[in-house]
């Protein structure tokens, strides 16, 4: 039973590992092979394989083997950076070169502006249809979620964001505007705003929604002829005055979009 349980763990875990990063689950086999054979026992000994091996693979391999796949990282640039670096370590950085044109070009059009493009998760590295969890639809590269825009009181744009992941601070409906959040979660689709639990944890209270900011980079964005379709919450798109017909409700099988921006291709 000891062994089955043991077993199961294993399993588990390589299961887990997948999900969350694509290749973890191999890695996590590789590094069971190499501890196996390394015959030097010390404490820790399969973690520290395991965490070598990850972080080789994940920025030494992957992105040589990426393309092969149609994907490949996204481009960084003064304008261009991850909201934080957990989509970089956890592989969820990769995008189609289409959707990296996309944002270069986004980019150069925000190069007088104080606003940059924050990114969040992309798409994983490798095989289309594969999911990328939580997400339901971040599984053919043609995929990213962006940071709202915030600033001071003063009205000084911030690139800073409102919590340690880039998701779950809302910025909710105010009382004269329709509130989607509350209309979905009352025909039972509870895990709508689910992403509150996925913050971990809140910072720089002092900094509130931008509305110039954010509709000037969604206006930026939607010049680009390659976009197909954008998702942001409705009380939102009402506030910012957002007319244009690529920008769509998401639906409540999904979860709320009043943290973050999705946009993604044709």
């Amino acid at each position: 039973m000891k062994k089955l349980f043991k077993i199961v763990g294993w399993v588990l875990l390589f299961c887990f590992l997948t999900i969350l990063t694509q290749i973890g689950g191999i890695v996590l086999l590789l590094s069971l092979w190499i501890s196996k054979f390394w015959k030097k026992e010390f404490k820790f000994k399969l973690l520290l394989i395991f965490l070598v091996s990850y972080l080789f693979i994940t920025f030494l391999i992957v992105p040589f083997v990426a393309p092969i796949f149609g994907r490949e990282k996204i481009r960084h640039s003064e304008k261009i950076k991850p909201t934080n670096y957990i989509s970089i370590l956890l592989n969820r950085n990769y995008v189609v070169p289409k959707l990296n044109n996309l944002l270069s070009a986004t980019a150069l059009r925000l190069k007088d502006s104080e606003i940059e493009i924050s990114y969040l998760d992309a798409n994983f590295p490798f095989i289309n249809k594969f999911p990328l969890l939580p997400h339901l639809s971040h599984n053919d590269g043609k995929k990213i979620d962006i940071s709202l825009i915030y600033e001071a009181k003063n009205g000084k744009i911030s690139n800073k964001q409102k919590s340690i992941s880039g998701y779950g601070v809302f910025e909710k409906p105010k009382e004269n505007e329709y509130n989607q959040i509350k209309e979905c979660k009352s025909n039972g689709y509870f895990q709508y705003d689910y992403p509150k639990y996925l913050t971990f944890g809140k910072i720089n209270s002092e900094l509130w929604f931008s509305e110039r900011g954010t509709k000037k980079l969604i206006n930026f964005i939607l010049k680009n002829n390659g976009l197909g379709k954008m998702f942001i919450e409705p009380h939102l798109k009402s506030r910012l005055k957002l007319t244009n017909s690529k920008i769509r409700y998401h639906g409540c099988r999904a979860v709320r979009h009043d943290d973050h921006i999705h946009i993604q291709l044709k």
